[in-house]
Order: structure tokens, then C-alpha cells, then sequence
């Protein structure tokens, strides 16, 4: 049996070409040579690898450590990019993928199904929350539909769940760097 998304991609009976797809616009961001994950910022300057070995080094344009995320300006031509979801598409039930380098393991998946989407504290921000596990290197990873596209940013796990920052807070968080 095949299950697809409503739209084109992948089918969840196609999980790994889904993971490989995935993996092809997922970086690793290193410091010095330690890998920090898919994508931790400490610094003004980080270096990324990407899928196919190059290494590039990327300035941070931006940088929020509440919202866990930061906006990298990369150089140069012939850059993997994600298809990103439409912002508050997601909903509770989806299958959802996650992509990441979690405990130095590159390109692990991990996937599972949309439990929530809001705070997991009163009054707190929204998360899209998750049955699926993340570990340190996972944040700044994709989470992804069937489809591949692309419905948050992981951040972090609180307990057994997963939380991913929705691409509605991405989207507001980039326009406000860039203006």
C-alpha cells in the first residue's frame, strides 16, 4: 500500500528517497572542526558542509537564541535549496520527517506524526510538536511533509516530543532580519 500527499512528492512507502532528498539541502555546521549540528550558530562566521563534501563558510546575517534560529548569507552558485511548505499548512495527524546530525551522526532520520501545534507553556510561543526523537546536532534540521516540504525548523525536544519552530515564525523571523 502507498500512501501520498495530496500534492506531489514523495510517498511514505518512499521514505528513504524522502531521507535522501532531505539529506541533499541539510548542512553541517562546524566551528573549528567540531561539528556544532545542522544548524547551531556561536559565531559572526561558521563553516558549512554540504551533502556532496564542499565546504563554504557562510556569514550570519542574523541570529534570534529564543526562537533558536539564525540567518546564514552563503556564497556561491549551485547551492541545494528545500522547497519550503506553505506557512501554518502542517497539522496535527501529518506525517512529518526530521533530518539532522544529531550526536555527530550525519543525515539521520527520524520521523513520526504531528501531535500539537502550539505552546507547550501557557502563553508561550507556538511549536509544532511532534512523536518523533531529536538529539543534540538535530537543531536547525529540516522537519518535512510527505511531500518534502519543508513545515518548520527543529529546535528542540521536550520530552518524549520533538518541537520545530513553524515556518510561519521562519518566514516572520527572515522578513524582520532583511528589513
Amino acid at each position: 500500500m502507498s500512501v501520498r500527499d495530496a500534492g506531489s512528492g514523495f510517498g511514505l512507502a518512499d521514505i528513504a528517497a524522502l531521507a535522501e532528498h532531505l539529506r541533499g539541502v541539510t548542512v553541517e555546521v562546524t566551528d573549528g572542526g567540531e561539528l556544532l549540528g545542522s544548524g547551531v550558530v556561536r559565531r559572526p562566521e561558521v563553516s558549512l558542509r554540504l551533502v556532496d563534501g564542499r565546504s563554504v563558510r557562510a556569514r550570519v546575517v542574523a541570529h534570534d537564541p529564543d526562537v533558536d534560529l539564525a540567518l546564514l548569507d552563503i556564497p556561491g552558485p549551485g547551492l541545494p535549496a528545500a522547497t519550503l511548505a506553505e506557512p501554518d499548512t502542517v497539522r496535527v495527524g501529518s506525517f512529518v520527517a526530521a533530518v539532522g546530525h544529531p550526536l555527530g551522526v550525519r543525515g539521520a532520520l527520524s520521523t513520526g506524526i504531528v501531535c500539537a501545534i502550539g505552546p507547550i507553556e501557557r502563553n508561550g510561543r507556538a511549536w509544532i510538536q511532534a512523536d518523533l526523537h531529536l538529539a543534540p546536532g538535530n537543531s536547525g534540521g529540516p522537519l518535512a511533509d510527505a511531500a518534502g516540504h519543508v513545515v518548520g525548523i527543529n529546535s528542540r525536544a521536550a520530552g518524549p516530543l520533538a518541537l520545530a519552530v513553524p515556518m510561519s515564525v521562519v518566514a516572520h523571523f527572515v522578513q524582520a532580519a532583511r528589513a
